[in-house]
């Protein structure tokens, strides 16, 4: 019995060795997906680029910029000239935190008063801000130490008060809902097609489709269209029950958040059915579209910030197609993104959906000559 099953492991080795693309899903997706998660998935802050607005004059404001200039993680730091200027900034991602400092600050510290300094933090970069205001604080409370012992006045413990934008009360499924509702409507998409063709040769009943009077390209659009419909009415079900169980607050545009969702889907479709006229089993589907989600949903800034993420990466997310529709999801729900806004992050969706569809029909017409 024992070398029945020692002959039985040895075969099974050798059938997954002789076959190319079990050995190509072997050994290159983890390598890829090693080298993704290992860059992407990190929460290291590095060279932050911040904004110091100063109305001070006075010494001890001086010093405490000077502290900030001599930390090693901030290493661009700009000057801004007026309240004004700190919105664009923060709006413009010039810089992950905005460091104000009123006039008062020197004064009320000579006078031995309780002195304030404001952070402005960029609440899309959650993690970035997060660790940036803890190395901030830690900064204040060292000058706080030091001037305490220095004026010899009694040390006076620093107290932060937060306030959030858009989601002043940090309702953890605010963020995390519309963030699904890209997410789960990309799954179904992408499964729906992945699997369309390869069922299909499978059952072999794809020869059926092959001597019928359909051609190719009807044949490719009657594979798109019910994937596109059915991830829709997904998104839908999901945008209904954020909206009326989760009470989350709706605040843009029906219209453009649903003419976003259509491109967003085109592409995913396009990518479907580009994995599908690839592989001859439905298993082979899955793992195509395995390989596929993981990278994209770590690499669309969901999991952590794009920002975050190495010089060199950062343009690979650009492929991404979720990374845009995230933007316009969350936006939509929480910030009443400005139509203009939704179409900017809309039209590198359509033209990955224009490259994926005409890929896919390119594969499917090769694979059915």
């Amino acid at each position: 019995m024992f070398h029945r099953i020692l002959a039985l492991i040895y075969k099974e080795f050798l059938a997954v060795w002789r076959d190319k693309k079990s050995r190509i899903v072997l050994i290159l997706p983890p390598i890829t997906q090693l080298l993704i998660f290992a860059f992407a998935a990190t929460l290291d802050v590095q060279n932050v680029s911040i904004g110091i607005l100063n109305r001070d004059s006075g010494e001890k404001a001086f010093e405490l910029i000077q502290r900030f200039h001599g930390a090693p993680t901030f290493k661009y730091i700009t000057y801004l000239q007026s309240v004004e200027e700190i919105a664009p900034f923060i709006d413009n991602k010039n810089g992950v935190m905005v460091i104000s400092i009123d006039e008062q600050f020197s004064r009320n510290l000579d006078a031995k008063k309780p002195a304030s300094v404001q952070f402005i933090l960029d609440g899309r970069k959650s993690n970035s801000s997060q660790i940036v205001a803890g190395y901030a604080t830690t900064i204040i409370d060292q000058f706080n130490k030091d001037y305490s012992k220095r004026a010899q006045v009694e040390l006076q413990h620093a107290e932060i008060i937060p306030r959030n934008w858009y989601n002043p009360n940090l309702i953890y499924y605010w963020f995390n809902v519309p963030s699904l509702c890209g997410i789960l409507t990309m799954l179904e998409a992408l499964i729906i097609t992945a699997l369309s063709v390869a069922r299909e040769r499978e059952l072999g009943t794809f020869d059926q489709l092959l001597v019928s009077p359909l051609r190719p390209i009807e044949i490719l659009i009657g594979k798109s269209v019910p994937a596109m419909i059915i991830s829709m009415i997904a998104g839908t079900l999901i945008i209904f029950v954020g909206i009326h169980l989760f009470q989350i607050p709706f605040t843009g545009s029906f219209l453009a958040l649903y003419a976003s969702m259509f491109v967003f889907v085109s592409a995913i479709v396009g990518i479907g059915l580009f994995i599908s006229s690839l592989c001859s089993t439905q298993q082979q589907a899955i793992l195509g579209s395995f390989v596929f989600m993981s990278p994209s949903v770590l690499l669309s800034g969901f999991a952590t910030p794009i920002e975050n993420m190495p010089d060199w990466l950062q343009p690979v997310t650009a492929l991404v197609p979720l990374r845009y529709f995230l933007v316009v999801a969350k936006g939509s729900f929480l910030k009443a993104m400005p139509v203009d806004v939704v179409f900017s992050n809309t039209w590198p969706m359509a033209i990955i959906a224009l490259f994926t569809l005409t890929s896919a029909r390119w594969f499917f017409r090769h694979k059915l000559g």
